[in-house]
């Protein structure tokens, strides 16, 4: 039994949901978002909260029916208040900016990078930080962790690109190695 699939999801005020057989389509202030759901979970809106119930238990199912419910309760929170997530960008000469809807970054390679923007994703940049936002949590944190894989922060200086907060455990180099 998955103890988050059993809570219900409140809807926030000024949210939208319509439920038509496996589709959910939830609209908000700041956009609208919709899902397939798997065949195994049943969703039902009572009473302005939206229940996540099992066709069929099963093993699978169960594994499904908690995923749904984190899915949808994301998808009502998203519309409403959006996500977003910062990333540092560190290292002598290492620059981000905007073209515009366009991500260019110069992170040590002979050349600079250029990252399309995505649709529903958002970027800002300010000083040393990226900031990408959305209003789905999926392609917000997908984003982010496209734009770090282009230079991860490295362990001998930490130069690199970052979640804000991200602590990078550095290394010892070559010459404090053979000191010992």
């Amino acid at each position: 039994m998955s103890r988050i699939g059993k809570k219900p999801i409140k809807i926030l005020e000024g949210v939208e949901v319509k439920i038509d057989g496996q589709k959910i389509v939830v609209k908000g202030p700041k956009g609208e978002l919709s899902r397939e759901i798997r065949p195994e979970i049943k969703l039902e809106q009572k009473q302005g909260e939206i229940i996540v119930l099992l066709q069929a238990e099963t093993k699978k199912s169960n594994a499904f029916w908690g995923l749904t419910r984190s899915l949808v309760s994301n998808m009502v929170e998203g519309v409403v208040h959006g996500y977003e997530k910062k990333l540092e960008v560190q290292g002598l000469g290492y620059k981000a900016n905007l073209q515009g809807e366009d991500l260019i970054l110069q992170v040590g390679f002979s050349h600079s990078v250029e990252f399309s923007s995505v649709p529903g994703v958002k970027f800002s940049v300010e000083k040393n930080i990226i900031t990408v936002s959305g209003i789905d949590k999926e392609k917000v944190g997908q984003t982010a962790a496209k734009i770090r894989k282009i230079r991860p922060p490295e362990p001998y200086k930490g130069k690199g690109i970052r979640y804000e907060g991200e602590i990078v455990r550095k290394k010892v180099g070559k010459k404090a190695a053979t000191a010992e």
